[in-house]
């Protein structure tokens, strides 16, 4: 937030945002401290309503909600912030919520916001069905699938989403298949290295059984020995193994597809971190930050509505679920429209902003500025 002193006094910040002043960072840090659950309420139902908007316009016929975790950590003490599992920080205090994602517009659904000492399935379940009912509600009659990673393979989940009549593919690990795999001879190819064996089946404690596709994959392993005096040293292959349970009748290339396209959601949030500031604290208080962080994804999703506005889509449905339009990031809007030197003058007393005569920038800020006239 500090770094709003450097842009305080910026005749175009001001003028976009409607102000005549622009608070300073104190004010707005009080502001943040200052704010109640409501607030936090209605700037959820925005973030919703806004994407479910592009979603009804779209007139889909089927919808992809990816579900996911990612770690917010913090190196001082914030209200609600734990010590849980870190890979690169260990011993880090964080956040760890859960994020919605709408794999065709590439948008933030909505948010539950949790300590980081929480299991992934932590609350899952009524946040899962309530991002489904909303889809629902506004799209009666689309499909909707459901990817997850194996922190949410449960009979609890799982059952409830049959009973949504809701696609899904999540993967996991349970110990007992390890021997299905071990006592395997025959795999059916599946291309690219890989092959793979389905199966009826359920774990003890299950009412229902489910189907399970066994994939492995053909790697290189890697030599953890001395090189430096080797001159050849052939690559050695193994197999990686992973299972996917689904309730999709797909071929098993499409499912496997349909499964591996659950990598754009990573790009989601790296794009968050390093374009929007996702990974920032700024407050001490459990809701100053709930209302940082969907001011965050306001931010994301409107970069993408600008451009699914000053854009026809791209693609389509693909087996992979990538988004309808090749967005870029918004780091590069930036670079390409803003970051870019001027000059403020007043002929005839008109507030005028004079930029170098580059053809590129007229031609793509006039665009935008016509796509959003239009709209």
């Amino acid at each position: 937030m500090r770094d709003l002193r450097y842009y305080a006094d910026d005749p175009l910040v001001k003028r976009t945002l409607g102000l005549r002043r622009l608070p300073d960072v104190a004010t707005v840090s009080r502001g943040l401290a200052r704010a109640d659950q409501d607030s936090v309420k209605h700037l959820q139902e925005m973030l919703r309503e806004m994407v479910i908007a592009r979603l009804v316009a779209l007139t889909l016929s089927r919808v992809t909600l990816d579900f996911d975790g990612s770690v917010l950590g913090t190196s001082r003490f914030a209200e609600g912030t734990a010590v849980g599992f870190n890979r690169k920080k260990k011993g880090q205090r964080s956040y760890y919520p859960l994020f919605c994602t709408v794999a065709q517009t590439g948008q933030v659904l909505d948010v539950l916001h949790r300590s980081g000492n929480v299991h992934d399935s932590q609350g899952a379940k009524h946040f899962i069905l309530h991002c489904i009912g909303a889809v629902r509600a506004a799209l009666p009659g689309v499909a909707i699938e459901v990817r997850m990673d194996s922190a949410f393979f449960s009979d609890e989940i799982i059952g409830s989403l049959d009973a949504q009549g809701v696609e899904c593919v999540p993967f996991e690990r349970f110990t007992e298949l390890k021997k299905q795999i071990e006592r395997r001879r025959w795999w059916w190819p599946l291309g690219q290295g890989c092959a793979y064996f389905e199966a009826s089946w359920k774990p003890k404690v299950w009412q229902t059984r489910h189907r399970f596709l066994f994939i492995r994959t053909r790697v290189k392993q890697q030599y953890k020995e001395s090189v430096q005096l080797d001159l050849f040293i052939p690559y050695q292959y193994g197999y990686e193994f992973k299972v996917i349970l689904t309730n999709k009748r797909l071929s098993a290339r499409k499912a496997l597809a349909f499964h591996q396209g659950r990598g754009s959601q990573e790009g989601i949030f790296a794009e968050l971190k390093t374009d929007n500031q996702l990974d920032y604290v700024p407050t001490r208080t459990w809701v100053g930050n709930q209302i940082y962080l969907l001011s965050v994804l306001l931010a994301h999703n409107l970069g993408r509505e600008l451009q699914m506005i000053a854009h026809p889509p791209s693609r389509t449905t693909l087996e992979k679920r990538p988004a309808l339009w090749a967005f870029v990031r918004l780091d590069t809007l930036r670079r390409r429209l803003i970051q870019r030197a001027g000059r403020l003058i007043r002929p005839q007393g008109q507030l005028t902003l004079t930029m170098s005569a580059n053809q590129a920038v007229q031609e793509e800020l006039l665009h935008y500025l016509a796509a959003l006239k239009t709209a």
